[in-house]
Formats: structure tokens, C-alpha cells, sequence
């Protein structure tokens, strides 16, 4: 009995990953299939001649497309009709604010020089003595970094995940001195938190890794 119980668990432990993830594929795939489908015009939707549907058709389309308006967008002609576009959104109080928040946020994110969440570190909350995990974003600027200037001195702007969602969380400025910086990838610091510490990177062998590699550069020095 105990080695068909631990049948059972490896079956579950190497078909479960699998399975959810395949699972959350093919419901993103359905999910774009279902917006972009009903916009394609008839003649090219191969679902209405086909005696079967094709998934994944949609995202597909929804892929060129975003290619292509990039290219437009990215000539004379396509820069103004974004200028255009964004002088009407600016005649409009609340659509405004939204459509500003959301487009430094994507330019923010999807730049190639951002170094948002590069970084994995640690801090003391909610209270002394207890460490959570915070993925470090950038220093303060601005009005937030004048004003803590005199009380706290530099200050660092970062997430603060919840398990077992870590797209949630707590944007907190933290003193840069009480942050201490570890040596896990963003990566495995989503996993640390998506697990709730039950899945921990492997220091040793990442230790290991560094070490090998700063042996390399400094052979490859004195050679």
C-alpha cells in the first residue's frame, strides 16, 4: 500500500504541472480566439467552412495585427494619427487619466531599459522580526523622494507579493538601508511566493554556478 500511495503522488507530481499548464494555454488561446474570431470577416474565417474549428486561429490573427499596427505606427503617417488619437483622449476628463496610467505602464514594463523587478530582496514587515519577500522596482522620485529625503534618506519603491497570487500585492517605500538584497532571480522568487515556501531555489548549486563562472573569467584574464 505505501508504494502504491507513492505511485500515486509521482503520478501526481509529474501530471499535474503539465496538466495546468496545458489547461491555462488553452484557455488563453480560447479566450483570444473568442474576441478575435467574430471580428474576422466571414470568407477568411476557416470555422465556417471547415467541418471543424481551428484553435488558436484567432491569436494568430491578433498577432499579425498588433505587427502590423506597430509598423504603421511606426512611420510619419502612423505617428500622427497616434497624435491624433491621443489629442481627442486628452479632451476627456476620466478616459484620459485611465488611458495615461496604462500607457506609461506598458512603455514601462515592455522597455527594453526598464529594469522593473530584476531584483529579489527582503525586508522587515509587518513588523520587526518578520521577513517578507519584495521584488525591487525603482528608487523614488519625484515628490515622494523630496519629501522622505529629510526623514529616511534614499528610498526604493517595491512590490510586496501575496501568496499565492503575486500579482497582487502592496507598492511600499522602504529605506534602501533596511532592504537586503539576495542572489535569487525574480523567477524563483515568484515561486518561492506562488508556493508559499515550499518550493525553494536552490542556493547551493546557484553558489556553485557563480563560482565556476567567475573561475572562467579570471582563467580567461590571465590567459
Amino acid at each position: 500500500m505505501m508504494r502504491l500511495r507513492n505511485y500515486f503522488l509521482t503520478g501526481i507530481v509529474v501530471t499535474a504541472p503539465i496538466a495546468i499548464t496545458a489547461y491555462l494555454v488553452w484557455a488563453f488561446v480560447g479566450w483570444v480566439d473568442g474576441w478575435v474570431k467574430p471580428l474576422i470577416p466571414h470568407a477568411y474565417n476557416p470555422d465556417n467552412y471547415l467541418p471543424f474549428t481551428v484553435p488558436g486561429f484567432g491569436l494568430i490573427v491578433a498577432i499579425v495585427l498588433l505587427t502590423l499596427v506597430g509598423f504603421l505606427t511606426a512611420n510619419i503617417v502612423g505617428r500622427a494619427i497616434i497624435r491624433l488619437g491621443e489629442y481627442v483622449l486628452d479632451r476627456m476628463p476620466l478616459v484620459r487619466s485611465v488611458y495615461r496610467g496604462l500607457k506609461q505602464i506598458f512603455e514601462t514594463v515592455l522597455s527594453g531599459k526598464s529594469n522593473t523587478f530584476k531584483r529579489v530582496g527582503l525586508i522587515e514587515y509587518p513588523r520587526k522580526g518578520i521577513w517578507s519577500i519584495v521584488f525591487l522596482s525603482t528608487d523614488a522620485e519625484g515628490e515622494i523622494s523630496d519629501t522622505l529625503a529629510d526623514k529616511a534618506g534614499k528610498m526604493t519603491a517595491v512590490f510586496l507579493p501575496t501568496t499565492p497570487n503575486p500579482t497582487s500585492g502592496f507598492l511600499l517605500y522602504v529605506p534602501k538601508s533596511d532592504i537586503i538584497d539576495l542572489s535569487m532571480s525574480v523567477e524563483d522568487g515568484a515561486k518561492l511566493v506562488i508556493s508559499a515556501g515550499l518550493v525553494s531555489p536552490e542556493f547551493q548549486a546557484r553558489t556553485k554556478e557563480l563560482a565556476k563562472e567567475a573561475g572562467a573569467v579570471v582563467e580567461t584574464e590571465e590567459s
